[in-house]
C-alpha cells in the first residue's frame, strides 16, 4: 500500500518513524459527464486566466487569497517550516478510555506502518502498552495543510489512527428531536425490547452494498444490448395508526425471517374473559359431587344383582314343587294300586275295609311328610332373596 504521509509518533521521549497509509477504500461506481446528443465527454480543463491556456499539474501550486483579492503564494517548503511540533509528528497528548470518544467525531482511518527496522521495537512497545492499558491515545497531527485531531488504537497487530473532528466542529442537535410531549407505555417498551432481541446481532462481514451490485447489473445489461432488469414493486406503505400493532407485526416478521416460531403469545398477554374463570375455580367441587352421585348410584347395584340371582332360585323352587307334586300323584296312584291289591288279597282272607283304610292312611301320611319336608328346605332361599 502506498503511503500518503511520512513522519513519526512522539511518545514522550520516544520517537517512532511511521508511514501513514489509507485504511479504507471506496468501491462506489463513478460516472462521467457526457454530451447527451453524441456521448462526447465533458471535461474540466485547468486554464490560466491570464494566459488563457491550459496548464499541467506540475505548473499548479497553492496560494492564499486575501480579502482584498491579493494572491499570496504558499509553497511546500513554507509548510514544512510551520512553527508547530505536529508538522511531521503525530504527538500523543493523552490516554483515555475508548468510551470517552464520541462517534460523531470519528472520521477517516489510517494504518500506521513502522518506518524501517529501527522502528520495529518501539512500535511493538507502544502496541503492547495499548493492549495492557485497554485505552486509546488522543493525538494531534498536521495533514493536508491543517492540524488535525486523531485517536490511536490497536487492530490486530497494527496501530490504527482515526481522524477526529475538533469538538467545536460537531454541531449540537438543536431542533432535531420532536418538541411535542409523548407518552411511552411500558407495553410499548416491552415490544420494542422484544423486537431488538429478535433481530439480535449480525456479522458485519455478511453485509454488502446491494445498490452497487444492482447498478453493475444495469451496466452489464446495457453493455450487452439487453433491457435493464426491472425494479421490484415497492412495498405498500401507509400511515402507522397503531404503534402496538406495528411493533407486534415487526416482532412476528423478524422471528419468521430467522426461522423461529411466531410465538405470538410471548409478544402480547391477553387476560381471560371473566365468564370462563368461575367454572375453572369451582370445577373441582363439581367433579366431587358428580363422584358422590355416581357412588350413590352404584351402591344399590349389588342388591339388584342379588335379586336377579334370587329369581332363578325361585324358579328352581317352583320346579321342585311341581316335581314333588308329580311324585306325590305317582305315589298316590301306586298306593291305590297297592290298596287294590291288598283288597283283593284281603277279600280272600276277610275284613277288607280295615285293610284298605290302613293302607290309604299310611300312604297319605308319607306323602304329606315328604311334601312338608321339601318346601322347608327351600324356605331359607326365599328369605335370602328378600
Amino acid at each position: 500500500m502506498r503511503s500518503i504521509w511520512n513522519g513519526a509518533i512522539s511518545f514522550g521521549l520516544v520517537s517512532i518513524p511511521i508511514k501513514l497509509v489509507n485504511a479504507t477504500e471506496s468501491h462506489a461506481i463513478s460516472f462521467r459527464q457526457i454530451h447527451t446528443e453524441d456521448n462526447g465527454r465533458i471535461r474540466y480543463r485547468k486554464v490560466c486566466e491570464l494566459e488563457e491556456r491550459e496548464v499541467g499539474q506540475s505548473e499548479i501550486g497553492k496560494a492564499y487569497e486575501d480579502a482584498d483579492g491579493t494572491i499570496i503564494p504558499i509553497t511546500d517548503e513554507d509548510l514544512s517550516h510551520l512553527p508547530i511540533p505536529t508538522a511531521r509528528t503525530i504527538e500523543i497528548v493523552a490516554f483515555v478510555p475508548a468510551d470517552r470518544i464520541d462517534p460523531l467525531q470519528m472520521g477517516s482511518a489510517y494504518y500506521l506502518a513502522a518506518g524501517g527496522a529501527p522502528a520495529a521495537k518501539p512500535y511493538a512497545l507502544l502496541r503492547e502498552a495499548f493492549r495492557r492499558s485497554d485505552k486509546v491515545a488522543i493525538a494531534k497531527f498536521a495533514l493536508r495543510g491543517r492540524e488535525r485531531l486523531g485517536m490511536l488504537r490497536v487492530v490486530g497487530e497494527a496501530i490504527v489512527m482515526h481522524g477526529l473532528l475538533w469538538p467545536d466542529e460537531v454541531r449540537t442537535p438543536e431542533g432535531v428531536a420532536p418538541d411535542t410531549d409523548v407518552t411511552i407505555r411500558d407495553k410499548e417498551l416491552d415490544l420494542a425490547d422484544a423486537l431488538m432481541d429478535t433481530l439480535g446481532e449480525v456479522d458485519l462481514d455478511d453485509l454488502h452494498d446491494e445498490y452497487r451490485e444492482a447498478l453493475e447489473e444495469v451496466i452489464a445489461a446495457k453493455a450487452s444490448g439487453e433491457a435493464p432488469p426491472e425494479a421490484p414493486a415497492p412495498a405498500a406503505g401507509g400511515q402507522v395508526l397503531d404503534l402496538m400493532a406495528a411493533l407486534e407485526n415487526s416482532v412476528r416478521a423478524a422471528r419468521e425471517s430467522r426461522g423461529a416460531p411466531a410465538a405470538g403469545g410471548e409478544a402480547e398477554v391477553r387476560p381471560l374473559p371473566r365468564g370462563r374463570t368461575a367454572p375453572k375455580e369451582t370445577g373441582g367441587k363439581k367433579s366431587t359431587s358428580t363422584t358422590k352421585r355416581t357412588a350413590a348410584a352404584k351402591k344399590p347395584a349389588p342388591a339388584r344383582k342379588s335379586t336377579s340371582k334370587a329369581t332363578p332360585g325361585t324358579k328352581k323352587t317352583t320346579a321342585a314343587k311341581s316335581t314333588t307334586a308329580k311324585n306325590t300323584t305317582a305315589k298316590s296312584t301306586t298306593a291305590k294300586n297297592t290298596a287294590a291289591k291288598s283288597t283283593a288279597r284281603t277279600g280272600a282272607t276277610g275284613n277288607p275295609a280295615k285293610s284298605t283304610a290302613a293302607a290309604t292312611k299310611k300312604t297319605t301320611t308319607a306323602t304329606t311328610a315328604k311334601a312338608k319336608a321339601t318346601p322347608a328346605k327351600k324356605t331359607p332361599s326365599r328369605k335370602r332373596s328378600a
